[in-house]
C-alpha cells in the first residue's frame, strides 16, 4: 500500500500578478495546496478556477480589516500554512514634497505592517511545528537610497532586515525565514503605479518565473536574503560597498532606476 504524502499548503499574498503569480504556478506545480490573497476577488476567482487545489482570500493589506482575515488565516490551527510568501507591495510614482500623508501611510501599512503582521501570525505555530517557510518579498533598490525623495527603497531595506533578523531568531527551531530582493521584474507593477521604465534597457529585465525559482531555490539551501540573476548580485555588492557619495551620484544620473524593477 502506498504511502499517503501529507499535503502542504502556502499563503500567497499579491497573488493575482506579477511574482505573486509566478509563485501561485510554480507553487502548484510543486503540490502544494494554496491560499490566494488579493484585493481583486473577481481575479482570485479566475486564478482559483484553474488551479487543482486553492482556496481565496479577498484582503486589502493596507488596512487593519484586510490584516486581521489573513492573520486570522495564518493562526487557523485545524488550517496549518507551511509556505507563506509576503508578496503584496506598492510604490508611489511621486516624489515625497509631492505626496501626502495618508499616501506615505498607506504604501508603509502594505510594505511594512502587512509584512510585519502576517509575519508574527505564522512564526509561531511553524516553530512549534518545527518546521515553515516565510519568504518576504524585498528589492534590490533597499539595498542604497535609491530613487531620491522616494519612501519605497526604505520600506524595503525594512523588509530585508526584518527578514534577516527573524531568520537568525528561528532557524534554531527548523523555520526559516528569507528576503527575496529581485532587480527589474517583468510584472504589472510599474503599470500600475504609473512609473514609465520605456527606457529600461531590455538586458536589465527578470522574468518573474525565473526570479520564483531562483528564490525558492535559495531558500532550501537555508539563504537568509536572495538576489537572482548575476547582474542584481553584482549591483548589490557596489550597493553595499562603494563610497556613498558613489552611490548618491549614480542614484541621480539614474533616476533611481534600480529602486523601480519591483514587484
Amino acid at each position: 500500500m502506498a504511502a499517503v504524502t501529507e499535503r502542504r499548503t502556502a499563503l500567497i499574498t499579491g497573488a493575482t500578478a506579477g511574482i505573486g503569480a509566478a509563485f501561485v504556478r510554480e507553487l502548484a506545480a510543486e503540490g502544494y495546496d494554496l491560499v490566494l490573497v488579493a484585493r481583486d476577488e473577481a481575479r482570485l476567482a479566475a486564478m482559483a478556477a484553474e488551479l487543482p487545489s486553492a482556496e481565496v482570500l479577498p484582503a486589502d493589506l493596507s488596512t487593519q480589516e484586510g490584516c486581521d482575515a489573513v492573520a486570522a488565516r495564518l493562526t487557523d490551527p485545524a488550517r496549518p500554512v507551511d509556505l507563506l510568501v509576503n508578496n503584496a507591495g506598492m510604490s508611489l510614482n511621486r516624489s515625497f514634497l509631492q505626496s501626502t500623508a495618508e499616501q506615505q501611510e498607506a504604501l508603509l501599512r502594505l510594505n511594512v505592517t502587512a509584512v510585519m503582521r502576517l509575519t508574527l501570525a505564522a512564526l509561531p505555530a511553524m516553530t512549534e511545528r518545527g518546521h515553515g517557510d516565510i519568504v518576504n518579498v524585498s528589492s534590490v533598490s533597499g539595498f542604497a537610497a535609491l530613487m531620491p525623495g522616494s519612501t519605497y527603497p526604505a520600506s524595503k531595506a525594512w523588509v530585508t532586515n526584518f527578514s534577516e533578523s527573524q531568520a537568525q531568531l528561528v532557524r534554531r527551531f527548523g523555520v526559516r525565514v528569507m528576503a527575496l530582493c529581485p532587480g527589474y521584474t517583468r510584472t504589472e507593477f510599474h503599470d500600475r503605479a504609473g512609473i514609465d521604465v520605456s527606457k529600461t534597457p531590455s538586458w536589465m529585465w527578470l522574468d518573474a518565473g525565473a526570479v520564483v525559482r531562483a528564490g525558492l531555490k535559495d531558500l532550501r539551501k537555508g539563504k537568509l536574503v536572495s538576489v537572482p540573476d548575476w547582474k542584481y548580485k553584482l549591483a548589490t555588492f557596489g550597493m553595499r560597498h562603494a563610497p556613498r557619495s558613489l552611490v548618491y551620484r549614480v542614484s541621480r544620473g539614474t533616476r533611481g532606476r534600480i529602486g523601480r524593477e519591483t514587484h
